[in-house]
């Protein structure tokens, strides 16, 4: 049974992780298992280390950087750790014994290394090991479970290997200072691996799209030796609201892509309605945990039809300032459409390429995203070098192999170094392995396309992030980021270059436009902003442009059920408008997931005009 994945057994504590992408909806699945466990007299610690927490408004209480207890819920308490505040404590560790043995100008060394993004990942795995550590709770449900990528960075062959012997940097820090986290890594990761102590929930939604993330994820924790317990797959259109013919195909459609992952997936799953409005409050979250645990079915009134429904569009389509920010000025225009999985950002940059396309701009789109589904939305294969898009004329696209970059990426720095000591040739090895050294390897393939000839508009899918191009500002005279370091002097010069043109070709607005595409739901939105302030305050690049999606169509919907939803649409809209002082593209739902070329062509007109 399901409920056996989230109760303890006798005598020892279970530790609940929930994955998924950001908007899917896990944090409403892990406050509402929290409710339930604690309302089974489990005593129950709910912990997010989510960079954009929700909790505080779930439970409508402050919560915080500290462990509070939840109103009206015996034995629950909950935190909301601030990743700031983590990695700062992080770095202070790391830094106090190394204080009395190097001199100042080592020590200030050591501190410009721990800028590093990697840091932030790791701090907050240092604070999770911290609350798997507390005996006076029987559950600890931790919303936002480490990724693959941060249990990777544990994994460091230098930072475990002889190099800890020897002295040296990770991406994690110094080697020395690491002697210490070993063990304790090496207990957290083998309490992941237990299924008796520790279970992995990824929630997802009824979209094509997330089975690929949702695959990709679950496939990374197996290598590294963690199950996956069960999916909850969430926000499914309930029938009984189903009114119009557009609504009706929509709900064939789900129905499915659920059997497509009952096929793809042979573990438990849940599948839980899309509500009228949002689940926060302890009634509400009650009920979810109910559904989730002991089946009890949540009654859905069948939607009242409205004779006449005032819709009016939330967004403010300014057409001249859009194609402003589209097309190019000086030069090649670089387009950067970027945010959380599932939010829709393929369809949408895919579209916009066909629009300029059509509007005689030679285009050429292209993604290093392993869950990339380009040669899906276009309806034929994509290879590493632009392929002509038949139906278009003047587009182009490819989809990078990410594992080839990779592997070419080894390969030029290995040569770089063959000269070098055996000893220098294993580090630069092990630290290739790295997966700052993938990022890395992933935004030189990006690179390679500033700068290439013939095209007019370049649209890159999924964007470099923060993290990214905070990787290539770090300090030059440090190993750990490899082409930058001492032990290859004979490239950092020309790479170092190569970095700084592409990162101030980003930060020109007159020739780059960031695009962040969100949909109008809270946790979406406040991870897009983060996101955003995150590139203007640490690298300077501003936001163009932001991409409101699945916004519901004006003619269809005309009952209470999707008027319900429509005012909760408008709310976030005006939260995007008061966060994002930019222009905003509305993007209607459509009633088919958009693919081939035709598909393209109708939302490039719904959403650009003809």
């Amino acid at each position: 049974m399901i409920r056996d994945f989230v109760t303890p057994r006798p005598g020892t504590s279970r530790f609940i992780f929930f994955s998924g992408k950001g908007g899917v909806g896990k944090s409403t699945m892990s406050c509402a298992t929290a409710v339930w466990l604690a309302r089974n007299g489990y005593r129950t610690l709910l912990v997010t280390t989510d960079p954009a927490p929700n909790l505080s408004d779930i439970f409508g209480q402050k919560i915080g950087h500290r462990i509070t207890e939840i109103n009206g819920v015996e034995n629950l308490s909950a935190i909301e750790i601030n990743p700031d505040a983590a990695s700062q404590e992080y770095r202070d560790r790391i830094i106090a014994p190394l204080k009395g043995l190097l001199d100042e100008q080592n020590v200030k060394g050591i501190q410009e290394q721990l800028k590093s993004p990697c840091i932030e990942e790791v701090a907050a795995f240092d604070k999770f090991i911290e609350f798997m550590d507390k005996p006076e709770y029987d559950v600890v449900v931790f919303d936002t479970a480490p990724t693959g990528h941060t249990l990777r960075l544990l994994e460091l062959p230098s930072g475990w290997s002889s190099e800890l012997e020897k002295g040296g940097a990770t991406c994690i820090g110094p080697s020395a200072s690491l002697q210490s986290a070993k063990v304790k890594y090496e207990k957290a990761i083998a309490a992941l691996q237990d299924e008796a102590k520790t279970s992995f929930v990824f929630v997802l939604k009824p979209e094509r799209l997330s089975i690929f993330e949702t695959k990709r994820s679950v496939k990374e924790l197996e290598q590294l030796g963690i199950k996956t317990s069960f999916l909850v797959i969430n926000g499914v259109l309930p029938e009984e609201v189903v009114t119009d013919e557009f609504f009706r195909m929509r709900w064939d459609q789900e129905q499915e892509i659920v059997e497509e992952i009952n096929r793809e997936f042979l573990m438990e799953k849940i599948l839980y309605p899309l509500r009228n409005t949002e689940v926060s409050g302890i009634s509400l979250l009650e009920a979810v945990g109910e559904f989730l645990y002991e089946g009890k079915e949540e009654e859905i009134q069948t939607a009242v039809i409205l004779e006449e429904a005032e819709v009016t569009s939330p967004v403010v389509y300014d057409k001249p300032v859009i194609d402003a920010l589209l097309s190019p000025k000086k030069g090649t225009r670089y387009l950067f459409f970027t945010g959380k999985g599932g939010v829709g950002k393929s369809t949408i940059a895919s579209a916009t390429s066909v629009y300029l396309a059509e509007r005689g701009y030679r285009t050429l789109i292209l993604t290093t995203d392993p869950a990339s589904h380009l040669q899906v939305i276009f309806g034929q294969p994509l290879g590493n070098e632009p392929t002509k898009i038949n139906g278009v004329e003047n587009l182009y696209a490819t989809q990078i192999d990410q594992r080839n970059a990779w592997e070419e990426y080894k390969a030029r720095i290995l040569d770089a170094v063959k000269d070098e000591g055996e000893e220098t040739k294993k580090a630069v090895e092990e630290d290739l392995n790295s997966p700052c050294a993938e990022e890395m390897a992933a935004f030189e393939k990006f690179m390679s396309y500033f700068g290439v000839e013939g095209f007019d508009v370049v649209i890159f899918d999924t964007a470099p992030t923060g993290h990214t191009l905070r990787l290539l500002e770090m300090p030059s005279d440090w190993k750990g980021f490899i082409d930058l370091g001492t032990l290859t002097k004979k490239t950092s010069d020309v790479t170092r270059d190569k970095y700084a043109h592409v990162i101030d070709t980003m930060r020109d607005r007159e020739t780059s436009t960031f695009v962040f595409v969100m949909y109008p739901e809270y946790t979406p939105i406040i991870e897009a902003w983060r996101a955003a302030e995150d590139l203007k305050n640490q690298v300077g690049i501003e936001l163009g442009m932001v991409a409101i999606n699945y916004l519901l169509p004006e003619n269809y919907g005309n009952n209470s059920y999707f008027a319900d939803r429509r005012k909760q649409q408008e709310k976030y809209v005006h939260l995007i408008r008061e966060r994002f002082p930019v222009p905003l593209l509305g993007v209607p739902l459509f009633v088919e997931e958009l693919n081939g070329i035709e598909s393209l062509k109708r939302m490039s007109s719904a959403i650009y005009g003809e």
